[in-house]
């Protein structure tokens, strides 16, 4: 199935219009979750969140990518980009928005020095897309309840990683 999607950067679209379709998306509870702790008090990065547009210039998905860091057993703080929330409304789900936005936000990172991302979210799925992976991240802790095998990095060089720390927001 190809999608007509208009993706634009997200700093172009109503920050209102942003918070209700969090709020259909995952509920207006969300901002209870974990994610929302590890980077509480970060604004997003304006040249990797990105909206989705339908063929209508309907709002239907967002994207959005933060700066976190993981802090290691010295107190060292190893800076990471977080990615996420993906969400897209319930009545255009599965139809492609959300691969569109996770493709393009990716592919925005800069090659001559890609930090780490981090995410919360199903292996099998974007592992199989992104290459995330869990492998790296069995001794982090965050700020709140995660399920361990939902917390993925995608790094050119995983030993660059930490074997220990907790993620939390980049304080410089």
């Amino acid at each position: 199935m190809t999608i007509l999607a208009n993706l634009i950067p997200l700093d172009n679209v109503d920050p209102a219009l942003v918070e209700a379709l969090l709020d259909r998306a995952f509920e207006p509870e969300r901002h209870l979750r974990t994610a929302y702790k590890v980077r509480e008090g970060m604004d997003w990065l304006p040249a990797l969140s990105f909206a989705a547009l339908d063929e209508g210039d309907q709002l239907v998905g967002t994207i959005q990518c933060w700066p976190v860091a993981l802090t290691d057993p010295a107190g060292r703080m190893h800076p990471l980009i977080m990615v996420g929330p993906v969400a897209v409304l319930p009545e255009h789900q599965g139809a492609g928005y959300g691969q569109a936005l996770m493709t393009v936000s990716l592919s925005a990172l800069s090659p001559e020095a890609p930090l780490p991302q981090v995410m919360i979210g199903d292996p099998e799925y974007y592992g199989r897309f992104w290459g995330f992976a869990n492998d790296a991240t069995g001794g982090w802790t965050l700020p709140g309840p995660w399920e361990p095998r939902r917390l993925l990095t995608r790094c050119d060089n995983p030993t660059v990683l930490p074997q220990q720390g907790t993620l939390g927001p980049w304080r410089r």
